[in-house]
C-alpha cells in the first residue's frame, strides 16, 4: 500500500509539472495580455511598461516560466494582476470554504437521492418506478446544469417568489444552486446504481442468500449494496473535486463569491497568475481525490488488489 501510494504521489507531482507547462505556455500564446494597450486605453503606454516591469511580463517567456516554478514550489502562487495588493493564495483561502461548502451539501443531496433511485429503479426492472426513474435520469443527463440552475431560478425565485435569487446569507440561499449543482450527478449516480445493482443481484451468493430466506431487504442492503456501490465511488473522485472547487456557471448565475466564480472573472481579465494558481489548484485537487477514491476500493472490497 505504501509503495502504491509513493508511486501515485510521484506520478501526481509530474501530472502538475505537465498541466503548470502547458498552462503556462497556453495562456501566453492568446493575444493581448492583462496590461495590454488595446485594453487599457486611458492609460499612457510608459505606465503600461512599468505595471508590466513590475510584475516581470517583460521579461523573455522562458525567464517568467521559470519564476513561476521556483514560487511555485515554495506554495505562492504570486499577485493577481487585476485585483490590487491581493494574492492569489489569499484569493483561493477566501473562495475555496465558500465554493467546498456548496459543493458538500450538493454531494450528499446527490448520494441521499441518487442511491436509492437506482436500487429502487433495479428492484422494480420493467415496472413504472423504474421508469420513472429512469426518465429523470436521461433529463438529468441531457439537460446541463447552467440550463437546470436557470429554469429552477425563474420557477423558484421569479414566478413563485418563494427563494432568493442570490448571495449565501440563509439555508434559502443553499437551495437553488444545490438544486442546479446536484441535479446531474443524481441523474449519474441513478443510472450507475441501478445497472450495478442489476449486476450483482444475478451473481450466486444472492440466489444463495434468497434460498436461504433472507428477507429481500437485508439481501440488498447487506449483500448487495456493497459490492454494487463500487462504481459509485469511482464516479465520486472526479465529482468530488468539480464540485469542492467550484462549479463556474452555477456560482455565476447565484453570485456565489466562491473560486469558480473569481476563475470566470481571471479569464475574462487575463489575469494570468489567477488563471495559473486556479488550474493548479484544481489539479491538484482532482489528483488527491483519486487517490483517496483509489485506496477506499481495498477498505470496501478486501478482494481489490490495489497494487494491481
Amino acid at each position: 500500500m505504501g509503495r502504491y501510494i509513493l508511486k501515485r504521489i510521484v506520478a501526481g507531482i509530474f501530472m502538475m509539472f505537465v498541466l503548470t507547462t502547458i498552462t503556462f505556455f497556453l495562456m501566453h500564446a492568446i493575444p493581448g495580455g492583462p496590461f495590454s494597450p488595446s485594453e487599457q486605453r486611458n492609460v499612457p503606454k510608459s505606465v503600461l511598461e512599468k505595471i508590466e516591469d513590475k510584475y516581470g511580463l517583460n521579461d523573455p517567456l522562458g525567464v517568467q516560466y521559470v519564476n513561476y516554478l521556483k514560487k511555485l514550489v515554495q506554495g505562492d502562487f504570486g499577485m493577481s494582476f487585476k485585483n490590487a495588493d491581493v494574492t492569489v493564495n489569499e484569493l483561493i483561502a477566501q473562495g475555496f470554504p465558500v465554493s467546498a461548502k456548496v459543493g458538500l451539501v450538493a454531494i450528499a443531496v446527490a448520494l441521499i437521492v441518487g442511491i436509492p433511485l437506482g436500487i429502487i429503479s433495479a428492484v422494480k426492472r420493467g415496472k413504472w418506478p423504474d421508469w420513472t426513474s429512469m426518465i429523470f435520469a436521461t433529463i438529468g443527463i441531457s439537460i446541463p446544469n447552467f440550463v437546470i440552475a436557470v429554469l429552477l431560478l425563474f420557477l423558484f425565485a421569479v414566478i413563485l417568489n418563494l427563494l432568493p435569487t442570490f448571495g449565501l446569507t440563509s439555508w434559502k440561499h443553499y437551495i437553488l444552486p444545490v438544486a442546479g449543482l446536484a441535479f446531474s450527478p443524481i441523474a449519474y449516480i441513478a443510472r450507475l446504481m441501478r445497472s450495478s445493482m442489476l449486476e450483482v443481484m444475478r451473481q450466486d451468493y444472492i440466489r444463495t442468500a434468497r434460498s436461504k430466506g433472507v428477507h429481500e431487504l437485508s439481501v440488498i442492503c447487506k449483500h448487495a449494496l456493497k459490492n454494487a456501490i463500487i462504481p459509485i465511488i469511482t464516479y465520486l473522485g472526479p465529482l468530488v473535486a468539480i464540485l469542492l472547487t467550484g462549479s463556474f456557471v452555477i456560482e455565476k448565475i447565484f453570485s456565489i463569491p466562491g473560486i469558480g466564480r473569481d476563475f470566470v472573472t481571471s479569464i475574462g481579465d487575463r489575469d494570468y497568475s489567477v488563471i495559473l494558481g486556479m488550474t493548479v489548484f484544481f489539479g491538484f485537487f482532482i489528483i488527491l481525490t483519486n487517490l483517496i477514491v483509489d485506496i477506499l476500493y481495498v477498505v470496501i472490497d478486501r478482494r481489490i488488489k490495489i497494487e494491481e
